[in-house]
């Protein structure tokens, strides 16, 4: 009888505990959700978001709104994400700069691990090396012949300071000993249009923006950063066939205020998990050049810590700063 008494309270705060937290999701969500994409529309952080998106208004209900605030490598719209309501309708998508920019600038208005609760790693792919065809390379060795014969003289397409693009050019650099310049733009599409127009020479962009231009025959894919072949460029040879050592993958993560619910954080997560894990949209999201990940809320908190401790030590070895 007196284990009973003292499991009373016990059972009855577990379950005052799981009653707070239905009443958090039952009415969640009525109205729209912003999804916010800190960068321009038609880079990879925009498609993905609005692939997955789409497909997420519909289990939930309500519109999932994509919503571009760019500027400052991403550093814009993820403090207008920090400051929201914690209530579940203001997410973010964003990739490489959400861990690299706090090494990059001098002062960031956010802090990755204190100021955002993780939601989901939905995906990581691949990007690609690519030329403009007016450039003599059609291959990642001819590119570092042509680099080094001309030093100085080639650039490539960044997409903002610490960018996914721009640590990936660099990463070539630091490996192949070349010095070709980047060119940073407001992001990977305008990148992708410099390169297609000729007004630079070379890209290391998603698989999924640039695999249009490359059919298209207005990019001349050399190699993916990867070091197994993508699915989708079967064709393609890694970097690292080349120049051991190199890999880079992009990935893509989704992000909430740190205070929101844990119990809304965990749904949002559970339909996110649903959309990518359904067979005909796994299907059409590989053939794009991504590899579906959908992992907890848990998961996607211990990667961010390793990609702050991995890029980290790349960033300083190369002296890169934004200002």
């Amino acid at each position: 009888m007196k284990v009973l008494i003292l499991l009373m309270p016990v059972l009855a705060g577990a379950l005052a505990l799981a009653g707070a937290a239905s009443a958090q999701t039952d009415n969640y969500p009525n109205k729209p959700i912003r999804l916010i994409a800190p960068f321009p529309p038609g880079g990879s952080v925009d498609v993905v978001g609005r692939i997955v998106g789409a497909r997420l208004s519909q289990l939930l209900g309500q519109q999932v709104v994509i919503e571009n605030r760019s500027g400052a490598s991403g550093n814009i719209g993820m403090e207008a994400v920090a400051r929201a309501a914690p209530d579940g309708y203001t997410i973010a998508i964003n990739t490489l700069p959400l861990v690299t920019n706090g090494f990059l600038y001098s002062r960031v208005p956010y802090d990755v691990v204190n100021d955002f609760a993780p939601v989901s790693h939905l995906s990581s792919s691949a990007s690609v090396l690519t030329v403009h065809p007016s450039v003599p390379a059609h291959s990642v060795r001819d590119l570092i012949e042509l680099a080094k014969a001309r030093p100085g003289t080639l650039n490539y397409g960044g997409a903002g300071i610490g960018t996914n693009p721009h640590v990936a050019g660099e990463l070539f650099n630091l490996l192949a000993k070349t010095n070709i310049v980047v060119v940073q733009f407001k992001g990977g599409a305008p990148a992708v249009m410099a390169a297609i127009s000729g007004e630079i020479g070379v890209t290391v962009s998603s698989i999924s923006e640039t695999m249009p231009f490359i059919e298209g025959k207005r990019l001349r894919a050399l190699g993916v950063t990867s070091l197994q072949r993508s699915v989708a460029l079967p064709n393609v040879p890694p970097i690292a066939d080349t120049l051991p050592g190199y890999e880079f993958t992009t990935w893509h993560v989704i992000v909430a205020p740190k205070a929101t619910p844990r119990a809304i954080v965990t749904l949002l997560n559970e339909r996110i998990t649903q959309v990518m894990r359904t067979p005909d949209f796994a299907r059409a999201y590989e053939q794009r050049g991504f590899d579906i990940i959908a992992g907890t809320p848990d998961e996607c908190a211990a990667f961010l810590k390793n990609e702050l401790a991995k890029w980290g030590k790349v960033i300083k070895e190369r002296g890169m700063r934004a200002d």
